[in-house]
């Protein structure tokens, strides 16, 4: 029997040499994992950081692809997505270089000192409640506002429906609008028409510019005057955002007769009826059935107002036409036509989103009317004719 002895090795005494030793090995260790840890921290903030001026600096072009994917989405559809109308409309006001902005002023005016005791005119109402001015000869010095509107650099659009017989209206209300509307402001006149070879050739000033829309001729006149709010709220989306800051939308048979100009604009812009101006609220037309969407109860309402001439920013407008056309829809589905068509629509509209501005009767009157000595102006006037031959 071999017996075989096992000799264990025993380990060195430890020294104080190789406890120095551990611990600087594991503070390296625990150096190592920090500048690790620090290292992919700044590299986060780093790349964050750069990820968001990115988007600061280009934040146009992330909407217009936002914006163009969104177009692409509801192509064919009614309307664009929320996102897409709101970003289109509000795009400029966010794309603001702070650092570049300058302060603007007017030039040397000379005109007769305001008063604050006195009112310019007294024969006439020139505020409303909700301290909307309304628009009479008189009332405004153009020099001053003009002045201040060219400041802007904007753009307005013109929108008229020349469609069927009422193409034969174009040529005079064009030749006048040169004359008289915006004169030397940027325009671009929209015809919509369902005959865009009749639409007149005529010479345009300088930054004027004129775009041929054709549109469905519907059988009954009610039905074009009706779809008239579906048009602009869909052309609005599609184009005018892009081309202009203002819309003013007007009747085909009508003409300009004086100056129109920037004192008409603002957020959203109505006109009185030349016929119900002076009267009270039970004798305007109102649409007083409840089954109709255009429906106002009887003791409601401001004023009457004629859609014949209308104006706005190019979202107060988009906002106002969606609205009534999808009351104007809701109405056909229910077999429900409002008495004044898209105008009933617009009155109610009017109601419950009082107009920034109201114009006096000088920008809609008709001379069959006869003179009134409260109108010191007859800006835009009705041209005569025989409204059954014309619509039927």
């Amino acid at each position: 029997m071999v017996l075989v002895k096992t000799v264990s090795k025993e380990k060195p005494p430890f020294t104080v040499s190789d406890k120095v030793n551990q611990d600087v090995s594991v503070k390296m260790k625990n150096f190592r994992k920090c500048c690790g840890f620090l290292t992919i921290s700044v590299l986060v903030v780093f790349m964050v950081s750069m990820v968001h001026i990115w988007f600061h600096r280009n934040e146009y072009f992330s909407f217009s692809i936002s914006g163009f994917q969104s177009y692409i989405t509801n192509l064919g559809q009614q309307e664009p997505i929320d996102d897409f109308k709101e970003n289109s409309l509000a795009v400029s006001q966010r794309c603001i270089d702070w650092d570049k902005l300058q302060t603007a002023s007017l030039p040397n005016l000379k005109y007769a000192k305001p008063s604050a005791l006195q009112l310019p005119r007294t024969d006439v109402n020139i505020l409303t409640p909700w301290l909307a001015p309304i628009i009479w000869e008189g009332t405004y010095n153009y020099d001053i506002i003009n002045e201040q509107f060219k400041q802007g650099n904007y753009s307005i659009g013109l929108v008229v429906f020349a469609v069927k017989k009422y193409v034969q209206f174009l040529p005079e209300f064009l030749r006048t609008a040169e004359l008289y509307f915006m004169v030397g402001h940027k325009v671009h006149y929209y015809v919509f028409t369902d005959q865009p070879e009749a639409v007149p050739n005529i010479t345009l000033k300088t930054n004027r510019f004129l775009h041929v829309v054709e549109s469905e001729p519907y059988k009954r006149w009610q039905d074009v005057s009706m779809q008239r709010m579906e048009s602009i709220h869909q052309h609005i989306s599609n184009q005018f955002y892009k081309e202009v800051d203002y819309l003013v939308c007007a009747d085909s048979d009508m003409k300009f007769n004086d100056y129109v100009g920037v004192e008409i604009l603002d957020e959203l812009v109505a006109t009185l009826h030349p016929a119900y101006y002076g009267t009270e609220r039970n004798h305007f037309p109102y649409e007083r059935r409840g089954v109709s969407e255009a429906y106002i109860p009887a003791d409601e309402g401001d004023f009457y107002y004629m859609a014949a001439f209308y104006a706005g920013t190019v979202k107060g407008i988009y906002k106002m036409t969606q609205v009534c056309y999808d009351g104007i829809q809701k109405d056909r589905k229910k077999g429900v036509e409002a008495v004044w068509h898209e105008e009933s629509h617009f009155n109610k509209y009017l109601v419950y989103h009082k107009p920034t501005k109201v114009l006096s009767p000088e920008y809609i009157w008709d001379n069959a009317m006869g003179n009134r000595e409260i109108l010191k102006k007859k800006r835009f006037i009705a041209v005569p004719k025989n409204h059954n031959e014309i619509r039927n």
